[in-house]
Formats: structure tokens, C-alpha cells, sequence
């Protein structure tokens, strides 16, 4: 499908339904949001506010729903005083939904919206992101991911069109090593520092990776960070917040992921960043030709526990990418 059909599929699924959507203001979210003010009977935001956002986090969710004319609610939920959460282990991000995602449907029920939904991608499964499964777990539905949209797909529409959004919507947590806990003020040290990169730069996405006393700066455009002396200021103020020493990671942050196949003589290969549980993924599946203690067989794909996916026999390029992606709808993996 192209994207014009895409975005026809996405209508087509929320279309005069009372859609209540998990909003964070971010580039998925605004974009499923946007087509809901267009086609839904009513159209509901609801936001979290964990105190780990960056700043300004809510009040860009608040302008972004009021730009659409749709409802928007903000939910409380002190992440601080859930000591699971403070581990910070590698269930973080699964944890992290869980306890969103069970409070926005409790929202939703109590007025009157019973379809409810989030702003995964078909992207989302190419990077190792374990929430998924509690959209899942939750019953949430997906529309970005029935209709196949990738994260450049969205994001190129949002920009061709005009359509504000933030580029930084992600926890401050995730800039903490998992197994190493989090805490308050590791969070407000990261913040001071983030905010102080984009109040002298020119950077829209800023992430300050907490290793102890050493701080890694990751940002969308290296020019604003080495340019005009500004180094050695954010240095000062990074040293000031805390930290010993100051990096920078010379590849620039990007946020548009893009599924694309190494193709050859009608096969691929694809190796996923986790592994797979092959049993619940054929709970999920209609039918499956073989199942084995490392993989199982569907059709022309083979999926493999270890995360590689194989296809062969296809006509072209376009058919190999379609059943991929429709594979990886279908993905349960391991956290």
C-alpha cells in the first residue's frame, strides 16, 4: 500500500467510533490523534503525567489536543512511589506501560469510549521496545500497526502537512542504564542538563545518557553542540549539574525509523534486536506448517526464537516486504 492508502485504512478502522487514544503529544500519537478529529463521533486525549517527562512534557499535550478541538484529560501517576519502577531492571519499559495503560482504559470506560488505542508503528517491532506486549496484555487496539505505517511514513506526513508535534516525548528514566535504580534526583540532574542544551541550542531532540559520573550527550544535530565555543559552556553547565566528565556521541540521534529488507534472488533475512516466544506468537498466528524448539514455519517465512526472520520464494521485492510486515504484526517476544 502507499501512504495515501494507508492513511484511508487508518480512517476507514476509527471512522464515527468514540476513540480514546494513549497521548503523549509525540509524532505517533499526534498523528493518530489528528485523523480521529477528523473522522471519529468523538475523540478523547488522555495523558500521563509520571514526573519523569521532559519539560514542558503536559502543556505541549494540552495545545496539540486543543489545536485538534478533541477532549483531553491528564492523569497523575507518581512513578516515584512504585519501587518495582525504581529498579529500573529490564522490564522497565513493560512496567512503565503497565501502569499507564490499565489507567487510561479505566479513563476511557468512564466516559462512555470504547475504543481505545495507541500510536504504535509497524516500527516499534524493529527496536527492542517490550511495552508492546502490554498494549497487548491491555487489549489496546493499533491502527498505525493494522495499517502497516512506519515511524518516516508519520513523520513525513506530519511534516508535509504542518502538523506540531514533539520530538521529545520519551521517559527520562530510559537515560539510566537498566539495573542501575533510578532515582529523583538522578532524574532532575538529567533534566537541568537537558534543558540547558536546548535553551542555547538549536537542537529539537536532546538526550543526556546518565553513566555515574560521566554524562553522554546525544542530539539530532551536531553543528549546535560544536559550533561557536558552545561545547565548552554545555561542558561547564553538565560539570556544574554533577557529572565529572562530559561525551558527545557522534552519531546523531534519529527518530524515523524505516523497515527496509537486504533482498536478494526473492529471499531475506532480518535479525531482530530480541527474541521471540514462539509459543505465544503462534497462539497469535492462524495456522502454522511447523513448530520446532528454535523455530517455526509459516508459509514462505521462517521465524527463529533468536529473532531472525527468513523469507524466500517471492516475487519481487514489494511481496517480500508486505509479508514481513504482516509477520511482524504478529510477533510476541521475550523481555
Amino acid at each position: 500500500m502507499n501512504l495515501e492508502d494507508k492513511i484511508n485504512t487508518v480512517k476507514d478502522i476509527i471512522k464515527d467510533k468514540k476513540v480514546a487514544i494513549g497521548f503523549s503529544g509525540g509524532a505517533d500519537s499526534t498523528f493518530i490523534a489528528y485523523l480521529s478529529s477528523k473522522v471519529a463521533k468523538d475523540t478523547l486525549a488522555v495523558t500521563i503525567d509520571n514526573h519523569l517527562m521532559p519539560t514542558g512534557f503536559v502543556e505541549h499535550a494540552k495545545r496539540v489536543a486543543d489545536l485538534f478541538n478533541i477532549k483531553h484529560e491528564v492523569i497523575d501517576i507518581d512513578f516515584y512511589e512504585d519501587k518495582e519502577f525504581l529498579k529500573n531492571n529490564s522490564k522497565r519499559c513493560y512496567n512503565c506501560r503497565n501502569l499507564m495503560y490499565g489507567q487510561i482504559k479505566k479513563v476511557a470506560a468512564e466516559r462512555g469510549f470504547d475504543y481505545v488505542c495507541d500510536g504504535n508503528n509497524i516500527s516499534d517491532f524493529i527496536s527492542d521496545r517490550p511495552g508492546i506486549l502490554i498494549t497487548y496484555e491491555k487489549e489496546f487496539e493499533t491502527p498505525l500497526i493494522e495499517a502497516r505505517l512506519s515511524s518516516k511514513e508519520i513523520h513525513d506526513y506530519l511534516d508535509k502537512n504542518n502538523i506540531p508535534y514533539s520530538k521529545s516525548t520519551t521517559c527520562l528514566a530510559t537515560r539510566i542504564p537498566t539495573n542501575t535504580p533510578t532515582s529523583r534526583e538522578k532524574i532532575e540532574m538529567i533534566r537541568k542538563c537537558e534543558d540547558y542544551i536546548y535553551s542555547n541550542t538549536n537542537c529539537e531532540i536532546v538526550k543526556v545518557r546518565y553513566f555515574e559520573e560521566i554524562g553522554i550527550c546525544e542530539v539530532d544535530d551536531i553543528n549546535e553542540i560544536t559550533s561557536d565555543n558552545k561545547f565548552k559552556q554545555i561542558n561547564d553547565e553538565l560539570k556544574h549539574q554533577g557529572f565529572k566528565k562530559v561525551a558527545l556521541n557522534l552519531s546523531p540521534i534519529q527518530d524515523n525509523d524505516m523497515i527496509t529488507l537486504d533482498y536478494a534472488e526473492g529471499g531475506f533475512a532480518y535479525q531482530l534486536p530480541y527474541t521471540i516466544n514462539l509459543e505465544k506468537t503462534k497462539s497469535v498466528l492462524e495456522s502454522v506448517d511447523e513448530i520446532t524448539e528454535s523455530e517455526l514455519k509459516i508459509d514462505n517465512i521462517t521465524i527463529s526464537r533468536n529473532g531472525l526472520i527468513k523469507g524466500k520464494n517471492f516475487k519481487n521485492y514489494e511481496s517480500a516486504l508486505d509479508k514481513f510486515m504482516k509477520t511482524l504484526s504478529k510477533i510476541r517476544r521475550n523481555i
